[in-house]
């Protein structure tokens, strides 16, 4: 696996001028936008509504890059997308091969066809999502709260942005996270799932690794896994077809808690793919060992529902985390970690993750493995009504898929759970009582969602 990052500068403008700026991505048009000084602090005092107009627009990133007829000779090149925000129309070289609509997804396409060696050219328009909102919703009115821009629950795209009884309306737009072309022959690592199984002073790791093939020569895995004092557990197995399975017991293990219970050592899982010796892929990644499970046994008051931790009950201390900055372009590890540290100073054990948000980058995940923040995990459903066309359905699965494989290995993911204050909307707020958006609600997340999770995720 070979990759070229197309991260660094791009340029951009409104479709409302022709003035191309230079831009950093990752990041987003307003981040940008107000680092040049394009526009005034949209949090101070009316410029909200400056910012709220500039979502009536749409945005143009280009960029120019160059590939060799050695990476491009590769069997398969993709594009990865691991964030954009939200409605983009993607070309290169002049071709529009792409069109997404859910800021949530990680897309990849397949590229090879339109490259060339040599110079390329990257075009990516972003759409209002104002405008698309105000057009769905006068074609098919669904109920959010009144808080927010009518029509939000259209568009997979973080719902704060339309604004929320806490924030203003800030519907920013653009390449969010990481994105890169990725090349490789033969096979690569598609996925890798590890279970564990606890028994006294024993655990037993299951780990499965997943190939996608462009070539049918054998395939094998060589597993490692490193312990926090350095030693390491090795196996190697073959995959059938296209996966297999490695087993490594670990003795004496040592287990992972949350913050207040003890400590949070983490291992070190590899796992290499080849093809007849010649390496082919690496995925890494750390995961902690430990038990999880919500206790819920009858009670004097009706029934407990409480974390249970390798053996022990504990009580859950801690808050709701909403994004730390309207604009995504000013977030960063650094200012995360400083907010998570606080709430290990505040004896915090837990953090929840609200779901009128977006899922949050990886590096929130790692840092509340390192401090011992239990995740509850929210899907991005809140404060509204969605309809189940196939379409949506879809589009919803895909992104759950995404987002369990992407995070299932840290050990602070304590569970997942379908939305923010939905199923209370129905029974106690003015959501009109629409029997088919009832059903809907039943087939989104009783039982698309807990499919996937069941699916993906089966210990959680």
């Amino acid at each position: 696996m070979e990759s070229i990052t197309l991260n660094g500068t791009w340029e951009c403008k409104s479709a409302a001028e022709d003035v191309w700026r230079p831009v950093s991505v990752p990041g987003t048009v307003l981040s940008e936008w107000l680092k040049l000084g394009v526009i005034e602090d949209p949090f101070y005092r009316t410029n909200e509504t400056i910012a709220r107009q500039l979502g009536e627009l749409d945005y143009e990133y280009r960029r120019t890059f160059t590939v060799d007829e050695r990476f491009l000779g590769r069997d398969r090149v993709v594009l990865v997308c691991e964030g954009l925000d939200t409605l983009a129309e993607l070309s290169l070289n002049g071709e529009v091969f792409a069109v997404t609509d859910n800021m949530h997804r990680t897309y990849e396409f397949d590229v090879k066809p339109l490259l060339r060696a040599g110079e390329n050219v990257l075009h990516i328009v972003f759409r209002s999502p104002v405008r698309y909102l105000r057009e769905k919703q006068k074609e098919r009115p669904l109920w959010c709260t009144k808080e927010s821009v009518d029509g939000f629950p259209h568009l997979r795209k973080a719902h704060y942005m339309f604004g929320w009884d806490w924030g203003p309306v800030i519907p920013d737009a653009g390449i969010w996270r990481d994105i890169r072309l990725s090349a490789w022959n033969t096979a690569r690592i598609r996925d890798v799932l590890v279970r564990q199984r606890h028994d006294a002073g024993r655990v037993t790791l299951h780990i499965s690794v997943e190939a996608e093939r462009c070539s049918d020569r054998p395939l094998s895995a060589a597993i490692a896994v490193a312990a926090p004092d350095g030693t390491v557990r090795r196996t190697e197995i073959p995959l059938t077809a296209e996966t297999g399975t490695a087993v490594i017991v670990i003795d004496d293990p040592m287990l992972w808690w949350p913050n207040g219970f003890g400590k949070q050592p983490l291992y070190r899982v590899t796992a290499e793919l080849a093809a007849e010796g010649e390496r082919l892929d690496t995925r890494s990644f750390s995961i902690g060992l430990r038990t999880f499970t919500i206790r819920r046994v009858p009670d004097e008051w009706g029934e407990s529902f409480e974390y249970h931790i390798n053996g022990v009950s504990i009580f859950a201390m801690g808050a709701n985390y909403i994004p730390q900055d309207n604009l995504l372009g000013r977030l960063s590890r650094e200012r995360a970690e400083r907010l998570i540290r606080d709430c290990v100073e505040a004896n915090f054990n837990t953090i929840r993750v609200w779901g009128g948000a977006f899922y949050p980058h990886d590096w929130f995940y790692d840092l509340c493995d390192q401090y011992g923040l239990i995740v509850w995990q929210d899907f991005m459903f809140g404060c509204a009504v969605y309809e189940m066309t196939p379409e949506f359905a879809e589009s919803i699965r895909r992104e759950a898929e995404d987002n369990i494989r992407r995070l299932r290995h840290h050990p602070s993911l304590g569970l997942w759970c379908g939305n923010n204050e939905m199923e209370w909307a129905w029974v106690e707020w003015d959501v009109p009582q629409i029997p088919k958006l009832k059903t809907d609600y039943i087939k989104q997340f009783e039982v698309l969602l807990p499919e996937v999770v069941a699916r993906l995720d089966p210990d959680r």
